[in-house]
């Protein structure tokens, strides 16, 4: 199956909020972070992206036609490659509410007190699934906060041009009739307009708000999609 849509914002741009809208717009299946999550066993195809600038992209997105969010946004460009009659969707909204999402929600993903550390060993020595998806966050990580952002994250300027750099970059990479520059705040009439189809009844979702990460996550861990 081929990819329509391709993601190029950051997390916590709107992503899980896009996921679902395009499924409500008839996309069979949008890979998302959460798809990495519950199935782990994937994340070698994205290592090899990593690695190669390819990978088997096939097996990859068997069954899927959009994809948003981590990890595909890093290497957009290689998407755009492999599928050119793509549609690209930038993701973005405020700097300043990003930042704050960002530091409550991946940036302190996994365990952070002792008593959680001790628990989540447990947990590594038991559970192989669990050992998994461990391997996908630890990817996450490296990519994102030690790649993209040179490991300078606590330095808010830093970060904001780091942001800034990545939407100008977007702009300036993909064809203006392939790019939406999209905030979810603004419904749907832009994104529906942008992909030539008309306004579903009901509100557009708003979803994976910062006050539910953390019961999110483990849910995700168990394997169970949220």
């Amino acid at each position: 199956m081929s990819i329509k849509i391709i993601g190029a914002g950051f997390p916590r741009t709107g992503t899980t909020t896009l996921k679902r809208c395009l499924e409500i717009l008839g996309h069979s299946k949008v890979y998302h972070m959460k798809e990495l999550i519950v199935n782990p066993e994937r994340l070698h195809h994205w290592k090899t992206l990593a690695e190669t600038g390819d990978t088997d992209w096939e097996a990859l997105y068997s069954g899927y036609d959009a994809t948003v969010d981590f990890p595909g946004y890093p290497w957009y460009k290689n998407h755009m490659k492999r599928y050119p009659d793509a549609k690209v969707i930038l993701t973005v909204r405020d700097f300043e509410s990003w930042y704050k999402s960002v530091d409550k929600t991946v940036f302190r993903a996994g365990p952070q007190t002792p008593a959680e550390k001790i628990m989540m060993m447990g947990k590594l020595l038991m559970n192989s699934r669990v050992r998994n998806v461990v391997k996908c966050i630890k990817f996450f990580k490296k990519i994102f906060f030690a790649g993209e952002l040179k490991g300078r994250f606590e330095d808010k300027a830093y970060a904001e041009k780091v942001w800034n750099d990545h939407i100008a970059e977007v702009k300036d990479y993909v064809p203006a009739d392939k790019l939406l520059v999209y905030d979810v705040r603004d419904g749907w009439e832009p994104l529906c307009k942008f992909l030539g189809v008309e306004e579903p009844a009901d509100p557009l979702p708003h979803l994976n708000k910062k006050e539910n990460f953390k019961e999110m996550l483990p849910k995700l861990m168990k394997g169970e999609m949220v």
